[in-house]
């Protein structure tokens, strides 16, 4: 995928402040640490589009960003190792919760996960949200480059079962590397095969 234009179009917590540009979406989430932004960044080739910041959860809203003008991404908060009170922890899961469920133009999701890290509730809590509202996803293990090529496998195996009976929605894993640029095509080919799918009946 050639990405010719990526633009910030606004932030957003309720349903009413998501924008009405009807253009598919695909969504990003992961631990708050997984390298969402500097995935983002990689993948659509511009550095500064997500700001990548060195305090773990500072992304507290749904940002919305418009591709070649034709599909949106959706870089959603951060969980886990944010700190932040309980309180923004709760506001987030109802936000994160209400934008699965509800939205219409939701495609898809990207699951980042540190393939360095054994899948937590947090994890696992995303994972059946969205098996519940049968959204497919495909699984993003992240920092690829921090683990040599021969433990790779054994890691990626112990997620799954980790996962279970929660990948009834998943179309797939992946490795990534926002340093090296592994993975990039082959998740650009996983978003696209989102995209192409028939859309979720709400």
């Amino acid at each position: 995928m050639k990405v010719v234009s990526a633009e910030f179009i606004k932030s957003a917590v309720t349903m009413e402040q998501w924008p009405p540009l009807g253009l598919d979406e695909i969504a990003f989430a992961g631990r708050s640490n997984v390298g969402k932004s500097s995935l983002i960044n990689s993948l659509t080739g511009r550095k500064g589009l997500v700001k990548v910041s060195k305090t773990p959860g500072k992304t507290q809203l749904l940002n919305f960003f418009v591709i070649n003008k034709k599909f949106t991404f959706v870089d959603m908060p951060g969980y886990g190792f944010a700190n932040v009170p309980k309180s923004v922890r709760q506001s987030w899961g109802s936000m994160v919760d209400s934008y699965l469920q509800f939205s219409p133009n939701l495609k898809g999701v990207a699951a980042l996960l540190d393939i360095r890290r054994t899948p937590n509730d947090d994890d696992l809590s995303l994972l059946e949200w969205l098996a519940s509202y049968s959204v497919p996803y495909v699984l993003v293990f992240t920092k690829a480059d921090k683990v040599p090529k021969t433990r790779r496998p054994k890691m990626i195996k112990e997620a799954l079962a980790t996962i279970g009976e929660l990948d009834t929605t998943m179309a797939g894993h992946l490795l990534f590397s926002s340093h090296t640029g592994e993975g990039r095509n082959e998740l650009w080919a996983a978003i696209n095969r989102m995209r192409e799918a028939p859309g979720r009946e709400l």
